[in-house]
């Protein structure tokens, strides 16, 4: 028993082990695949995915060559009817910039009139407001009027009394009036 208390004050030598790296192809290469395979959803993604993209590029493919077939067949009518298909492509073409011309030039105008609009409403308050005040300056105007017209109407009144008054404190005998 003595001798096991007296080994474990001894110091213990340590092993060290040696493990030779090979910095060759083959470590490279492993370093740079995955240390697990793919997962379960990684393969089903594929399986699926792998038809799919091959029907989508043979559709390319199909859809290319009847592109180079029809301009085949297409060349030589559109060189014989040259003469009638490029006045023809010109003056669709002439209309076609005419219309979208027309289109810039209206959203022009409509911008335009919508900035001037704005502009206008912020110089002089809202379009409500500016409404109002038209509404009470019309009604303003209609009492103004419809006083002058009494004080008019008024005044023609008594103008006709006072005319009528005249030509009757001045009538004859028979209806004529004294003046000859």
């Amino acid at each position: 028993m003595a001798d096991q208390f007296r080994d474990r004050d001894r110091p213990q030598p340590h092993q060290i082990q040696v493990h030779p790296q090979h910095r060759g192809y083959d470590a490279g290469v492993k370093t740079l695949m995955p240390r697990r395979g793919p997962s379960t959803s990684q393969v089903l993604a594929v399986l699926v995915l792998l038809p799919v993209g091959g029907t989508l590029l043979a559709l390319a493919g199909i859809t290319l060559a009847g592109t180079f077939i029809g301009l085949c067949v297409a060349t030589p009518l559109f060189i014989i009817f040259s003469p009638v298909l490029v006045p023809a492509a010109i003056t669709i073409g002439l209309a076609v910039a005419g219309f979208f011309t027309s289109g810039a030039f209206g959203l022009t105008a409509l911008s335009s009139l919508s900035w001037v609009l704005n502009s206008f409403r912020q110089a002089t308050g809202t379009v409500p407001e500016m409404a109002d005040q038209a509404k009470r300056r019309v009604a303003d105007m209609a009492g103004f009027v419809g006083q002058k017209t009494k004080e008019v109407g008024q005044e023609i009144q008594s103008k006709a009394h006072e005319v009528g008054r005249t030509e009757i404190g001045g009538k004859t005998e028979g209806g004529k009036t004294g003046k000859t």
